[in-house]
């Protein structure tokens, strides 16, 4: 039997993060041998909002790869594309943006917290505004079945199902209808106490930074600010190292008892960080050591990334002739068209 197929990805916009890891990575890794998996650079998506320095977006697609490699993701089992070089992806896009309007953009909370992030305004992009739709054509294009996903793109995957539906409701049904699948930890606060963890806001640690940088970031953490003295009870809610805690060390047990004894008082903030800091060495050190090693030989992260771009690019070409067929587009094919829903 075929495999279920997954389509997840990235924008190269920066390294990524343990955020990034809790959220989607870490499913990436569990799931690739049971699925077909596809993972996406998304650097179209990435130049939405950084159009200006497309130079940033270029230099850092083969550092995601590193990264992909880094965390356990197999080449042989997985296949990372380059969206840019997948030209069907922008076709569906043209598409799909007949079956969207604009007020229904306008209200996707996920368009709207970035908008607001941004500090846009009414200037917004127009190709940052419409990016649902492209990362609609990303999954239906590859006839992805399940999205791994952090809980702030869910309003994105619904979008997806709703474009999928309307359109096999108007022409036929060709496209898949995807399912989201949300990580264990489905946010990661920041560095700073911030509700994400986010590369623009610099409150992140990243799977590429030195063991001594990931020290110094945890030892920086935000805390409870109303904790200051050993013996003071802390508030673990809102605290970024519990709930790093909870998201890095297997033992749940552990965890729990350091809680309480904070939530009691008697437990300092450094000898948390400390256990927090020996927790994620035991995760990134694996991540550091396999990077570094396929950092060595660049030519063959880049061969991994053109050969999957190049079976990508192979599906996403038989997706767009089955709704050029559907939408009557085909002129110059003997095909029959599929049934169209009036």
């Amino acid at each position: 039997m075929t495999k279920p197929r997954i389509l997840t990805g990235d924008r190269p916009t920066g390294p990524l993060h343990i955020g990034h890891y809790v959220g989607s990575l870490r499913n990436r890794v569990a799931l690739q041998y049971d699925y077909d998996t596809y993972i996406l650079i998304a650097d179209v998506q990435a130049l939405t909002d950084n159009f200006e320095n497309p130079r940033k977006v270029r230099d850092n697609v083969l550092e995601v790869a590193l990264d992909y490699l880094a965390v356990g993701l197999d080449p042989v089992e997985t296949t990372f594309v380059i969206q840019s070089q997948v030209p069907q992806i922008a076709e569906l896009t043209v598409f799909y943006l007949n079956l969207v309007t604009v007020s229904h953009l306008r209200q996707n909370p996920t368009v709207k917290t970035e908008i607001a992030q941004k500090g846009y305004g009414e200037a917004v992009p127009a190709g940052f505004f419409v990016y649902p739709v492209s990362q609609a054509a990303d999954i239906t294009a590859f006839g992805a079945n399940l999205v791994p996903v952090g809980d702030d793109q869910l309003p994105m995957i619904e979008q997806t199902r709703e474009i999928v539906r309307r359109f096999n409701h108007l022409y036929a049904p060709v496209l898949v209808e995807p399912q989201a699948l949300v990580g264990e930890v489905a946010r990661l606060p920041g560095l700073d106490g911030k509700a994400k963890m986010s590369k623009s806001l610099g409150n992140a640690i990243f799977l590429s930074d030195s063991a001594d940088e990931v020290a110094r970031k945890v030892r920086g953490m935000y805390t409870d600010p109303g904790h200051l003295r050993v013996e003071d009870p802390g508030q673990v809610e809102g605290n970024p190292v519990f709930a790093y805690l909870d998201a890095f060390d297997p033992d749940r047990a552990r965890v729990q008892a350091m809680k309480d004894h904070y939530r009691r008082g008697g437990l300092g903030d450094v000898k948390v960080k400390r256990h927090l800091l020996e927790v994620l060495e035991a995760t990134l050190a694996p991540f550091r050591a396999r990077r570094a090693e396929f950092a060595q030989d660049m030519a063959a992260v880049e061969a991994v990334v053109r050969e999957g771009t190049e079976r990508g690019r192979d599906v996403a070409a038989a997706t767009l002739r089955a709704v050029r067929a559907a939408m009557q587009l085909d002129y110059f094919s003997n095909t029959p068209h599929p049934q169209s829903t009036p």
